[in-house]
């Protein structure tokens, strides 16, 4: 997602730095950004600094412990914290960036590896008024579309409500090509007779191809749709609500990666459900 990313801050005109914690992945960046040795030079000096990590703990080391990016932050700087993180974690770096004074954008993102290439994402921004009308020119080139929720930590809220329904929505589609399978109807069949209709969203095409394929090239990885299961069901617990069918989906992606197939992509959950898996 990031290497995309920038490439597109780069294109529309933005001076980029980038460090990744696999020096690699930032070397293949260096045709269009600057390649940082460390988090701090990369955030030295920036109008924006955007984090997007694997989860809460490694985007607290990055800006706070090892990497000592939030300071060397300028006090006019805007944090666009983009990762995937849970309410906890985004409250308590929210809270070190209170403490340094810097203006801190709650804004993870709706979307995949071909929609980030394409600039298509769908920015899920929270944070003060100031940060919004700040942080505009930075996510156009990023998405299709923005929206701003209210104050930091509301666009956290939501990307976690939009995850319950998306994994839901590839668990059940797994089963119902197992089931398919298993009964020896053709599961194309399946996925035509939804096609078009209310009953059949365009990313059940595309996952449902990848299943019956058995062909997993990941866009969003099986071990990162586990972890956005049990983010949201912390936070579900946290205020009181039950989800029953997310918590069997979570037991179910469990067990596709145990069986090994956790880098590849969350369409692979279908493993979980075969008969021969």
């Amino acid at each position: 997602m990031g290497a995309p990313m920038a490439r597109n801050l780069a294109r529309a005109g933005f001076r980029v730095r980038v460090w990744n914690r696999t020096s690699a992945k930032a070397e293949a960046l260096a045709d269009v950004a600057e390649v940082s040795g460390s988090p701090a030079e990369a955030a030295r000096g920036a109008a924006f600094v955007v984090t997007l990590l694997a989860d809460g703990d490694a985007v607290a080391a990055t800006v706070e412990r090892e990497g000592e990016a939030l300071a060397a932050m300028e006090p006019t700087a805007v944090w666009a914290q983009m990762s995937t993180i849970g309410i906890e974690a985004t409250e308590r770096l929210s809270a070190l960036a209170d403490e340094r004074g810097i203006a801190f954008v709650d804004a993870p993102v709706l979307g995949t590896k071909a929609p980030a290439e394409q600039g298509q994402l769908v920015v899920l921004a929270s944070g003060s008024d100031d940060a919004q009308e700040r942080c505009d020119p930075l996510f156009h080139p990023l998405a299709q579309k923005v929206l701003w929720l209210g104050g930091a930590g509301t666009g956290t809220r939501l990307k976690l409500v939009l995850n319950t329904w998306l994994l839901s929505l590839v668990e059940g589609l797994g089963e119902a090509i197992a089931l398919a399978e298993s009964l020896g109807v053709d599961p194309r069949r399946f996925l035509e007779a939804i096609d078009g209709g209310p009953l059949g969203p365009a990313y059940a095409q595309i996952k449902g191809e990848m299943m019956i394929e058995r062909a997993f090239e990941p866009s969003f990885p099986l071990r990162l749709g586990q972890k956005d299961a049990r983010l949201a069901l912390e936070a579900a617990a946290a205020s009181g609500a039950r989800l029953v069918a997310l918590e069997a989906t979570l037991g179910q992606l469990a067990r596709a990666v145990d069986a090994g197939h956790g880098e590849e992509d969350l369409a692979a959950a279908v493993y979980a459900s075969l008969a021969d898996a």
